[in-house]
């Protein structure tokens, strides 16, 4: 605080005097004056937004090194994805050579079981031969001889007992006239091939 004499009258020189006149103060007014308010608000505002700064500024760097992980995490999952495609895309494959393998396996061994079902059939009926047999899908053209309609009736029903065909049906039947010594029968059988038992 800087004091003027009025007065006239020198004043002794201290220490103390020549320290205050070498360090000027400055009024600012009394304590609950608006000037100082204002002032006192103004550096609390400065503070507060020098903290809030210096928080945005860490929050920011700590996302700047968090999103750095994430990518790196991210490069190193494109490359786990990258190979577990590849190896889907092979266990897809080898998938679908196995399931071709076993649809020639399958259609290998279907004509062997349909041709071991009507040989059984046909040797467990007596008075049957087999002129011919014809397939067509799923169809089934059965033409052969027999003794007698009674043979043929036992052929039906041996047939239907094996559960391998279905709609079994006499498509033609008639006594052949050119066998002179017995009585012959030709008939024409046709059915279904029942692929849920096959």
């Amino acid at each position: 605080m800087i004091r003027i004499n009025l007065l006239g009258t020198p004043k002794p020189k201290s220490k103390r005097s020549r320290a205050a006149i070498a360090a000027p103060a400055m009024e600012l007014g009394e304590v609950g004056s608006p000037a100082m308010k204002i002032l006192v608000a103004l550096v609390l505002a400065g503070g507060i937004n020098a903290a809030y700064w210096h928080q945005l500024d860490h929050q920011s760097v700590v996302i700047a090194a968090g999103m750095k992980v994430a990518e790196q995490h991210n490069r190193e999952l494109a490359g786990v994805k990258t190979k577990y495609l590849e190896r889907q895309k092979q266990a897809d494959n080898y998938k679908h050579r196995v399931d071709v393998i076993d649809q020639l396996r399958k259609a290998q061994t279907g004509p062997v079981n349909l041709l071991n079902t009507i040989g059984q059939t046909v040797n467990g009926t007596e008075a049957v031969w087999l002129n011919s047999m014809k397939t067509q899908g799923a169809n089934i053209s059965i033409q052969g001889m027999a003794l007698s309609a009674d043979a043929v009736a036992n052929l039906i029903e041996n047939l239907q007992k094996t559960g391998y065909f279905k709609d079994i049906e006499i498509k033609e039947t008639f006594q052949d006239e050119s066998v002179k010594d017995m009585q012959a029968f030709q008939f024409e059988l046709t059915c279904e091939i029942d692929r849920s038992k096959s």
